[in-house]
C-alpha cells in the first residue's frame, strides 16, 4: 500500500510539473505571439540526457515539444526562424512581422543541444545597455533568452539593496552607503572592484525599485528553466568600514582608468576573518529576498593587480574565498570571468592561472573564456587544466556601434572546440558589452550550441538570415548577406571602434586613446551590398535595419575619406578645398544623424526618457540623466582615459556632441591657417583643452534635447542617401586603386 501510494505521488509530480513546464511556454507564445496562441501547442517530453526540441503539425496546430519549457522555446524560436522566416528583436518595443498564416512543419524535426550551459551576458551590459530597463524591458527580454536556449543568464541587478543592508547592520549610514555606490549606469564597475564614489549618493528610490526589479527576473528566469547567476561577496569594501574595524586588512586599491584617487575602491584581504562573515551575511540575505541556483559570479582581480602574483598567494587565496562561499552554500559554484588572463598576460603566467584556478573543486567552479573570438584561453591552458569552461563570443565593446563580427572565424572555433575541448568544455556564450549594431552575430552563436546543419555552413546560414530578415526568399538580399558575411564580417570587435565621426578630431593620428576606426574591407565592397540590399523587396523592421546600419556605416566610412583629403588639402594650402571638404563633412554628419533618427535602437532620446522616467522629483531626473550622458561621452572625469570608449553612432549624439567637437575643430584650424600659423602641437593642445571643457559641459549642464520616438522612413531615407553619396565614394574607391 506504501508503495502504491508513493506511485500516485509521484505520478501527480510528474503531471503537475508537466503542466507547469507547458503552462510556462503557452504564457510565453501569448507574449510573443498573441495572435496566435490558439494555434501553438506545447508538449513536455521525456528527459533524454541533454535538451532537444521536436516540431510537427497536428489538425491545423504547431506543435512545440521539448524535455522542458526552456527547450519548447528554443523550438519556437527555430520554427519562427526557419518556416515563418521572422526575427524577435531582443528589445520590447520592436515589432515583429509575421505571415498571414502559420506555415505547416512539412516534415517531423528533432533537434539536441550540442552543450549543456548557455551563458549570457556581462557585468558591462547592465551598465551599457540595462541601466534604466523596467519590467516591460526585462519580461520581453527574458523571453528572447528563452527563444535562444539560454539558460545561464548573469542576473546582477538589485544587488545593491542588499549590500546596504549588510553594510549599515555592520555599522556605517545609511548616508555613507548610497555616497559610495556610483551612479546607475556606472554600478557594473563598481560592482567589479573598479571605482566607488563616482555619481553616489545613489537614491533609496532606486535601490528600492531594483530589487522588486530583480525578484520578478530571477522568478521568470527560473519558471523558463534558467539558472540564474547572482553576485557573492569579492572582497570590495566602502573604506569606511576600516573606521568600525580598525584591524581589518583593508588597502585601498590604485586608482583605475584615470579616475581620481578620491575614486578608488578599497579590497579586504580574503584572508581577514571579516572576510567571511561579510560573505555569509550577504549570501544569507541574497537568498533570502532572492533564493539561489547556487552559481555565484565572483572576480577578484578584474583589470587590477592581486596584492602578489606568487603561485602560492594565488592559489591560497583562491581556496580562502572558495572556502567563504562554500561554508555559506555548500552547493556553491564559483563562476569567473577569465577576461584577466588574457587582458593582463604578461602578469597571469600558466603557472599562476593553474594555482589560482584548480586551488578548489573543479566540480564547484565554471569559467568564461571571455574573448574567444580573438583568443581562446582554453588553448593556451591545457583546457584549462581540466576545470569547466564556457566557450564565449564578446563581439562589443561598450555599446560601438561598427559593422564586426568574424563570423566564419567564429564557426570555426566554436567547431573545433566541440571538437577538441576536453570534457570539460561545459558550453557556449556570449559576454557582449553593450546591445550592439550586429544583433545577428547572437542569433548565429547560440544556434551553435544546437546540433543544426544550417549554422556549420556560413554562406548557407547567410541565405537563411536573408531570408529572415526579407520574410522570404529574395536573391539580392541573399547575395547582399554573401558578401557581407564573406568579406565585411570578418574581423573582431575590438576597444573603442568607431567611425571617425565619433572620434575626437586631431591632425594625423587621432589622438585619444580609444580611437579604433579602420575596417578590414573596402568602402566599395560595402556599398555594393549596401546597393544590393536596397534592391530587396521588404518593408520589414528588421530589414529597415539592415539598410540603415548599412548605410550609416558606409557614409561614416566616407567621412573618414573627405578628412584625409582635407588634411591633403590643408599641406597643400589650398584653403577653399578644406573649406569645401569642410562642408561635405559637416553635412555627412547631419545626414548620418538624419537616418540613424529613424530607428528606435540607435536614438539619444531614447536613453535620456529612460533614465529620466526613474526618477521620482526633478533633481532626480536631472541626476539620472547626467549620468546617462557621461557614461556615453567621457565615462567619468574630463580627464578619463576612458573618454569616447562609449561611444556610438545615435541620432542627437551624432549632431551636437559629435558634430560640435568636428565644428569646434574646423574652426581652430582656419582660424591659425588665416593667420598663417602651421596647426602645430600647440594649436592641438588649445584645442583639446576647449574641447574638453565642451565635452564636460554637454553631460554636465544636459545640453540639447533630443526626441525619444523615431522620426521618418529609414528605408527611403538610405536609398536617398546613397544616391547622394554613390559616385563620391566610387571615385574614391577608383582614385585608391589608381
Amino acid at each position: 500500500m506504501k508503495k502504491l501510494l508513493t506511485c500516485w505521488f509521484m505520478c501527480c509530480c510528474c503531471l503537475l510539473a508537466k503542466a507547469d513546464e507547458v503552462s510556462v511556454f503557452k504564457a510565453l507564445v501569448g507574449r510573443v505571439l498573441p495572435g496566435y496562441a490558439s494555434q501553438i501547442e506545447g508538449r513536455l517530453l521525456p528527459a533524454a540526457g541533454s535538451d532537444y526540441f521536436t516540431l510537427g503539425s497536428e489538425d491545423g496546430r504547431i506543435v512545440v515539444g521539448g524535455n522542458s519549457a526552456n527547450s519548447m522555446a528554443t523550438g519556437l524560436n527555430y520554427y519562427l526562424k526557419y518556416y515563418c522566416h521572422t526575427t524577435v528583436s531582443w528589445y520590447a518595443e520592436d515589432s515583429l512581422a509575421m505571415p498571414a498564416s502559420l506555415p505547416a512543419v512539412d516534415k517531423p524535426v528533432k533537434v539536441r543541444a550540442r552543450v549543456r550551459d548557455r551563458f549570457f551576458l556581462n557585468y558591462c551590459t547592465y551598465g551599457y545597455t540595462m541601466p534604466w530597463w523596467n519590467w516591460k524591458e526585462w519580461e520581453h527580454f527574458i523571453d528572447w533568452m528563452a527563444l535562444n536556449g539560454i539558460n545561464l543568464p548573469l542576473a546582477i541587478t538589485g544587488q545593491e539593496s542588499i549590500w546596504y543592508k549588510v553594510w549599515t547592520r555592520l555599522g556605517l549610514s545609511g548616508e555613507a552607503v548610497r555616497h559610495y555606490f556610483t551612479g546607475p549606469a556606472h554600478l557594473p564597475w563598481h560592482r567589479m572592484i573598479n571605482i566607488d564614489y563616482w555619481q553616489g549618493d545613489l537614491p533609496m528610490s532606486w535601490l528600492n525599485d531594483q530589487e522588486e526589479l530583480q525578484k520578478k527576473i530571477v522568478a521568470r528566469e527560473r519558471e523558463l528553466n534558467m539558472r540564474p547567476v547572482l553576485p557573492a561577496f569579492s572582497g570590495h569594501v566602502p573604506q569606511e568600514l576600516k573606521g568600525i574595524y580598525p584591524d581589518a586588512k583593508i588597502t585601498k586599491i590604485g586608482a583605475w582608468s584615470g579616475y581620481s584617487d578620491e575614486y578608488a575602491p578599497s579590497f579586504l584581504d580574503p584572508m581577514d576573518p571579516l572576510f567571511r562573515k561579510v560573505q555569509q551575511m550577504f549570501l544569507q540575505l541574497q537568498n533570502e529576498t532572492y533564493g539561489t541556483d547556487h552559481i555565484y559570479g565572483i572576480d577578484l582581480f578584474n583589470e587590477i593587480a592581486p596584492p602578489s602574483y606568487d603561485a602560492k598567494y594565488l592559489r591560497r587565496v583562491a581556496a580562502q574565498v572558495y572556502g567563504t562561499l562554500h561554508d555559506a552554500d555548500p552547493r556553491a559554484v564559483w563562476l569567473q570571468m577569465t577576461w584577466l588572463f588574457w587582458n593582463e598576460r604578461k602578469d597571469w603566467t600558466n603557472e599562476r592561472i593553474k594555482a589560482f584556478i584548480t586551488a578548489y573543486p573543479a566540480s564547484h567552479s565554471l569559467l568564461l573564456d571571455y574573448y574567444a573570438e580573438r583568443k581562446e584561453i582554453w588553448q593556451q591552458t591545457d583546457r584549462y587544466y581540466g576545470v569547466p569552461y564556457i566557450w564565449c563570443y564578446l563581439g562589443n565593446f561598450g555599446g560601438n556601434t561598427m559593422l564586426a563580427g568574424n563570423i566564419e572565424e567564429v564557426n570555426r572555433r566554436i567547431e573545433n572546440t566541440l571538437q577538441k575541448g576536453g570534457r570539460n568544455f561545459a558550453g557556449i556564450g556570449s559576454t557582449l558589452e553593450g546591445f550592439d549594431c550586429n544583433p545577428f552575430m547572437y542569433e548565429y552563436v547560440f544556434e551553435k550550441a544546437w546540433d543544426i546543419d544550417t549554422h556549420k555552413n556560413v554562406a548557407a546560414w547567410a541565405r537563411h538570415l536573408a531570408d529572415e530578415h526579407v520574410g522570404h526568399a529574395d536573391a539580392y538580399a541573399r547575395q547582399a548577406w554573401d558578401s557581407l558575411l564573406t568579406k565585411v564580417y570578418v574581423r573582431y570587435a575590438s576597444p573603442g571602434q568607431s567611425p571617425a565621426i565619433n572620434i575626437r578630431p586631431a591632425l594625423g593620428k587621432f589622438r585619444t586613446y580609444y580611437s579604433n576606426w579602420r575596417q578590414p574591407y573596402s568602402n566599395m565592397t560595402l556599398l555594393r551590398a549596401t546597393e544590393l540590399m536596397l534592391r530587396a523587396d521588404s518593408r520589414r523592421p528588421a530589414y529597415e535595419f539592415d539598410v540603415v546600419n548599412l548605410t550609416r556605416q558606409l557614409l561614416s566610412n566616407y567621412f573618414k575619406d573627405v578628412f584625409d583629403d582635407y588634411q591633403q588639402a590643408l599641406a597643400a594650402s589650398d584653403f577653399a578645398r578644406m573649406k569645401a571638404d569642410e562642408f561635405t563633412m559637416l553635412d555627412i554628419i547631419a545626414d548620418v544623424d538624419r537616418l540613424i533618427s529613424t530607428q528606435r535602437a540607435f536614438l539619444m532620446g531614447k536613453w535620456i526618457a529612460d533614465a529620466r522616467q526613474k526618477g521620482a522629483t526633478e533633481a532626480e531626473k536631472r541626476y539620472y540623466e547626467r549620468n546617462a550622458r557621461n557614461l556615453l561621452t567621457t565615462w567619468g572625469e574630463k580627464a578619463s582615459t576612458l573618454n569616447d570608449y562609449a561611444n556610438r553612432t545615435w541620432g542627437g549624439l551624432t549632431a551636437t556632441y559629435y558634430g560640435e567637437r568636428w565644428r569646434m575643430f574646423f574652426g581652430a584650424v582656419s582660424r591659425a591657417f588665416l593667420r598663417g600659423e602651421q596647426f602645430d602641437e600647440a594649436h592641438q593642445q588649445a584645442y583639446e583643452a576647449d574641447v574638453t571643457e565642451y565635452e564636460e559641459r554637454w553631460w554636465k549642464d544636459c545640453i540639447g534635447h533630443f526626441s525619444p520616438t523615431p522620426s521618418g522612413n529609414g528605408i527611403d531615407l538610405a536609398h536617398e542617401l546613397v544616391a547622394k553619396y554613390r559616385e563620391r565614394i566610387a571615385a574614391v574607391d577608383s582614385a585608391g586603386a589608381k
